[in-house]
C-alpha cells in the first residue's frame, strides 16, 4: 500500500480547489456529507469577511470511489468556488505586510502580486480540510476521535471546560467560536467587535485533542518519524500560524523536572495493557510516539495581516511609501483554523496508523488493528509481546 499523502492544487478565486488523496485503504467509506460537514465548520466563527458568505464549499468526488467506499486507488475532491473572479482581478502594486506578496514576488522574479496571494491564500485550506476529513473517516473506524476548539482570542482570556468531556463536541458545536466556554465566548465577542470597529484584526490560539490512541504510533530511530515533528510541520503550514506547543509546552521549560514528567502507573482495567501515565503534561508524546495518552497541541495563530486601515508599505510602481493595499479578509478567522489544524493532527494520525498497521483494504487495517492491541495487552499482562 503506498503511504497515506494529499496534494492541493487552486487559487482563491479561480474556478476551483482540488486535493488528490492517496494511499486511502478500499473499502473505506466516503460520504461527502461527513467531509462538507467539516467545511461548513471552516467558514463559520465571528469576524468572517464577506467571502463567506459567498462561497458555500460543498465536496464533489471525483474518483477513488465506488458504490460509497474507497477503491483504493487516488481520490481526488473538487470544491467549485462561486467567486471565480481571477482573471478579472487587478494586479496590486503595493505588497501586504504579513503576506506572501512581496517575498514570494522577489522569488518568482516578477511584482505579480495577485500570482503569489491566490495560491497564499488561506482560501487554500479549504482542500486540507477536505483531506482531512477523509482521514478523520478512516480514524473513526479504528475508534480514534480527533477533536479541535478554541481556547483564547487575542488578549480576552483563556476558555474553560474539558475537552475530555461526553459534551464536549456537542457545547464546542454550540458555540460560535468553538469554545467549551460559553462565558469566554462573551469575551471573545468583545475582542472582535473592538478589532473590527477599529479597522484591526485579532489572533489566537486553537487546541487540538486526540482521543483513543494507541501506544507506539510514529518512532524514535529517525526525525522524519518523530509524531511531534510531524504534527508541529502540519500545523505551522497553516497560514498564520506562528507557534505549536504539545503537553505543557512552553511552560515545561520554566519548571523543574520533577513537575514535568508523567510519572507511570499499571491498572489492568484500562486498555493498551494498562500501563498509562497519572498526568498528561507529555500531551501524549513521548520519544517522538504516542504514550497512550490524549494527544494535546495547541498552536498560536497571529492576526490576520490584512487590515482595513492598513499597514505601511511601499507602491513597487514608484518607490513611494503607501499603504497596504486592502483586500477583503477576516478580522477573525481562529474559530476556522481550529477546524483546519484538527483536519491537520486527523491526516498525520491517520499517516502513523497506517505506517504501523499497514493493509490495502480497510478490513485488513481493522484486522491488524485488533492483533496489535491483542498484544499490548498480553504485555500489559506481564507476557513476552
Amino acid at each position: 500500500m503506498s503511504d497515506l499523502r494529499y496534494r492541493t492544487a487552486g487559487e482563491s478565486h479561480g474556478a476551483a480547489l482540488v486535493v488528490i488523496v492517496e494511499g486511502v485503504p478500499a473499502g473505506l467509506p466516503l460520504d461527502e456529507a461527513a467531509i462538507d460537514a467539516m467545511l461548513e465548520r471552516r467558514q463559520r466563527g465571528p469576524g468572517r469577511s464577506k467571502r463567506q458568505e459567498i462561497e458555500r464549499d460543498r465536496v464533489e468526488i471525483l474518483s477513488g470511489r465506488k458504490a460509497g467506499r474507497a477503491l483504493g486507488s487516488p481520490i481526488a475532491l473538487v470544491i467549485r468556488n462561486r467567486d471565480d473572479s481571477l482573471e478579472r482581478l487587478p494586479n496590486p502594486t503595493v505588497p501586504r505586510p504579513g503576506h506572501a506578496d512581496l517575498a514570494g514576488a522577489q522569488k518568482l522574479g516578477a511584482f505579480d502580486f495577485r500570482a503569489v496571494m491566490e495560491r497564499a491564500s488561506a482560501r487554500e485550506t479549504a482542500a486540507r480540510t477536505a483531506a482531512g476529513a477523509v482521514a478523520s473517516i478512516l480514524l473513526g473506524e479504528l475508534g480514534i476521535d480527533v477533536f479541535g476548539h478554541v481556547v483564547e482570542i487575542g488578549a480576552a482570556g483563556a476558555a474553560r471546560g474539558d475537552p475530555l468531556a461526553a459534551d464536549a463536541r456537542e457545547r464546542r458545536d454550540r458555540s460560535p467560536f468553538f469554545s467549551l466556554d460559553a462565558a469566554a465566548d462573551v469575551r471573545f465577542a468583545a475582542a472582535v467587535e473592538a478589532a473590527e470597529k477599529d479597522g484591526d484584526t485579532v489572533g489566537g490560539i486553537f487546541e487540538v485533542v486526540a482521543r483513543n490512541v494507541p501506544p507506539g504510533l510514529g518512532g524514535y530511530m529517525s526525525r522524519d518519524e518523530r509524531l511531534d515533528g510531524r504534527l508541529g510541520a502540519a500545523l505551522l503550514s497553516i497560514p498564520a500560524v506562528k507557534g505549536v506547543e504539545i503537553g505543557a509546552g512552553f511552560a515545561a521549560a520554566r519548571l523543574a523536572g520533577s513537575a514535568v514528567h508523567d510519572a507511570i502507573a499499571h491498572d489492568p482495567g484500562r486498555p493498551f495493557g494498562g500501563f498509562h501515565r497519572r498526568t498528561n503534561r507529555a500531551g501524549g508524546i513521548e520519544g517522538g510516539m504516542t504514550n497512550g495518552e490524549p494527544i494535546v497541541v495547541r498552536s498560536a495563530m497571529k492576526p490576520i495581516p490584512t487590515l482595513r486601515r492598513g499597514l505601511a508599505s511601499v507602491d513597487v510602481a514608484t518607490r513611494a511609501a503607501a499603504p497596504a493595499t486592502y483586500q477583503r479578509s477576516d478580522v477573525c478567522s481562529v474559530p476556522a483554523a481550529s477546524v483546519v489544524g484538527e483536519a491537520a493532527v486527523a491526516f498525520e494520525l491517520a499517516r502513523v496508523v497506517l505506517e504501523k498497521l499497514g493493509g490495502d483494504a480497510i478490513g485488513d487495517v481493522k484486522a491488524a488493528y485488533e492483533g496489535y492491541r491483542a498484544r499490548l495487552e498480553r504485555l500489559g499482562g506481564g507476557e513476552s509481546p
